[in-house]
């Protein structure tokens, strides 16, 4: 049985995590973004569909690529970000389920039924998302995450041919909490969120 994680790692991936707008200029690894898949991609998904695909964009060129597509509040701190992962989805993601569901004829659900394909690839995909933030969170690094941007001008710069799809961005490194840093954000109470049936 998993034991509790630490106070000090409780705080590190949530109570003390912020999404950050403005970065030191630290470099971001390639090593680490291996290191970081490598923890995002262990996080369930149903039939363990992994449609997620991931574009890090690091080096100038690349940013100069995305930086149009970006709105106009996240595009300085876009291009200023060590590194931006464009979270995408694939939409043919089920061609991969004979590798990673073997025990079934997993593929035959989807081939076919496009309402399943999107709604399956689409929810599935946020959630890989979510878990590339918790995932660089662990490794000490700080994320900004954000909607915000042209997403048929990002499909056609990194995906064309593609039934890849962009969903959301993640910029990453490591944040400066001296510069545009807001104050938390409310949260809704459990009493107003959830309920105990």
């Amino acid at each position: 049985m998993s034991e509790m994680l630490s106070e000090a790692a409780l705080d590190q991936l949530f109570r003390n995590a912020r999404t950050f707008n403005a970065w030191l200029p630290k470099d971001v690894s390639d090593e680490q973004l291996h290191q970081l898949y490598d923890l995002a991609k262990l996080g369930p998904t149903s039939a363990n569909c992994s449609p997620m695909r991931v574009v890090f964009v690091k080096s100038k060129a690349a940013k100069e690529k995305l930086s149009p597509f970006m709105s106009d509040g996240n595009r300085a701190k876009t291009f200023a970000a060590p590194v931006t992962a464009i979270i995408a989805t694939d939409h043919e993601f089920y061609e991969h389920l004979p590798k990673l569901f073997p025990h079934a004829d997993a593929r035959s659900w989807f081939v076919g039924n496009q309402p399943l394909i999107d709604t399956t690839a689409f929810r599935n995909a946020s959630l890989q998302g979510a878990y590339v933030i918790a995932a660089a969170r662990s490794l000490g690094l700080d994320c900004g995450p954000m909607s915000g941007f042209d997403a048929d001008g990002v499909n056609e710069a990194f995906f064309a041919g593609s039934k890849i799809k962009a969903n959301f961005m993640i910029n990453i490194g490591y944040g400066d909490a001296g510069r545009d840093l807001f104050p938390r954000s409310p949260r809704l109470s459990f009493d107003e969120a959830c309920k105990i049936v």
